[in-house]
C-alpha cells in the first residue's frame, strides 16, 4: 500500500518521535522487508520507507526534518538539505522522476540514475566517486600464497568489469571489502539497482564438478569453496534496501571462462551459486539486471560500501 499523503516519515516506519537511532534502524529493517518489491511489497511504499530511514537516522537531517515537522512545513517524500532545516528537495523531482513503481519499466542498459541525485543535499560521495565504475583494488594481506591470491583476484576482477560492468551503466564494483566480521575480507562486490552480489573465487583443473549447495564434487573427492553465506547473511541485515545474493566464481588454470564445467545438482540450495567465469557472468548479468529499477545508482548503499568496509 503506498504511503497516505502527509503521512510523516515517522508514521512511515512506524516510530514515535522520540525513538532512538537503533528503534529507527530496527524499524527500517523490518518495514523494508515487508515492502521490498523483491519480496512482493510495493515499489512506492519501499521507496518511501527507505526515504524515511535516510533523513532520520542521520542526525543532523533529523534535526531539520522535525523543525519544519514541527511547523507543518515537511511531508512524506521530501528530505531537508543538510544542515538546513528549512531546503527541501522532490522525491519526485530530477533523477526521481523514474522511481520504482512509476512510469515505464527501465532496463539494465538505461543510463544511470543517481538516487538521489548527485546534485542533492548531503552527498557522501563527490560526483566524480559516484561516477566510477570500479572502486579499489585486491588488497595484499598475509603471506603465503598472497601472490596467487592477488593474481586470481585480478582475474576475476577483470573479468567482472569487462563482461558485468561495463555493459550495466548503473553497475559498481568494489574490490577488497572488509567483511562485516572485521576479520576476513570479500574479494569483490557488484551493486547495481537495489541489488548487491558478492564474488569470491578459487581455481580448479579442467573437469566436470557438479555443486551440491554445500560442496563441489569431482569424482570422489570434494571441495569446499570459499564461505560467503556468513557474509551474505551479514550484509542483508546492514543492507535491507538491497537484495543481497552471493557468487564463487571457479576459475580455470587457462583463460577459458567455460571451464571447468560445474553442475547444479537438482535441489542445491545452499544460499550461494556457484559457476564457470561464464556461468557467473550469465547469472551475474541476469540477477542484476532484472531487479527493480537497474538503472539506478543507489548513493547511500554505495557510500557504506566504499567508505565502511573498503
Amino acid at each position: 500500500m503506498t504511503a497516505p499523503s502527509g503521512q510523516s516519515h515517522y508514521e512511515i516506519l512506524g516510530v514515535p518521535v522520540t525513538a532512538s537511532t537503533q528503534d529507527i534502524k530496527a524499524a527500517y529493517r523490518r518495514a523494508a522487508r515487508i515492502s521490498h518489491p523483491d519480496l512482493g511489497g510495493d515499489p512506492e511504499r519501499f521507496r518511501a520507507v527507505t526515504l524515511a530511514y535516510e533523513v532520520l537516522v542521520d542526525q543532523k537531517t533529523r534535526a531539520g526534518y522535525d523543525a519544519s515537522y514541527g511547523g507543518g512545513s515537511s511531508r512524506a517524500g521530501t528530505s531537508p538539505a543538510a544542515g538546513n532545516g528549512t531546503g527541501v528537495w522532490e522525491a519526485g523531482t530530477t533523477s526521481h522522476t523514474t522511481s520504482r513503481g512509476s512510469g515505464p519499466k527501465t532496463k539494465s542498459t538505461d543510463p544511470a540514475v543517481f538516487v538521489p541525485p548527485l546534485d542533492g543535499p548531503g552527498q557522501l560521495l563527490t560526483p566524480v566517486e559516484a561516477r566510477l565504475q570500479m572502486h579499489g583494488m585486491p588488497r595484499r594481506r598475509g603471506i603465503f600464497g598472497a601472490e596467487a591470491r592477488i593474481r586470481r583476484e585480478q582475474r576475476a576482477m577483470q573479468i567482472l568489469l569487462r563482461h558485468v560492468v561495463a555493459q550495466q551503466p548503473s553497475a559498481r564494483l568494489i574490490n577488497g571489502l572488509r567483511a562485516p566480521d572485521g576479520k576476513t575480507y570479500i574479494d569483490h562486490a557488484v551493486l547495481a539497482g537495489y541489488r548487491l552480489a558478492l564474488v569470491d573465487s578459487m581455481v580448479l583443473p579442467h573437469g566436470a564438478y557438479a555443486w551440491d549447495g554445500e560442496r563441489l564434487l569431482h569424482g570422489g573427492r570434494s571441495v569446499l569453496p570459499p564461505l560467503l553465506s556468513h557474509s551474505v547473511r551479514h550484509l542483508q541485515d546492514l543492507f535491507p534496501e538491497l537484495h543481497v545474493t552471493g557468487w564463487t566464481m571457479v576459475l580455470s588454470p587457462d583463460e577459458n571462462l567455460h571451464q571447468p564445467v560445474i553442475d547444479r545438482r537438482p535441489g542445491a540450495s545452499g544460499g550461494v551459486e556457484v559457476g564457470n567465469a561464464a556461468g557467473t557472468v550469465r547469472g551475474l548479468k541476469e540477477f542484476l539486471g532484472s531487479g527493480p529499477q537497474p538503472n539506478v545508482v543507489h548513493m547511500p548503499s554505495l557510500a557504506r560500501l566504499i567508505r565502511g568496509m573498503h
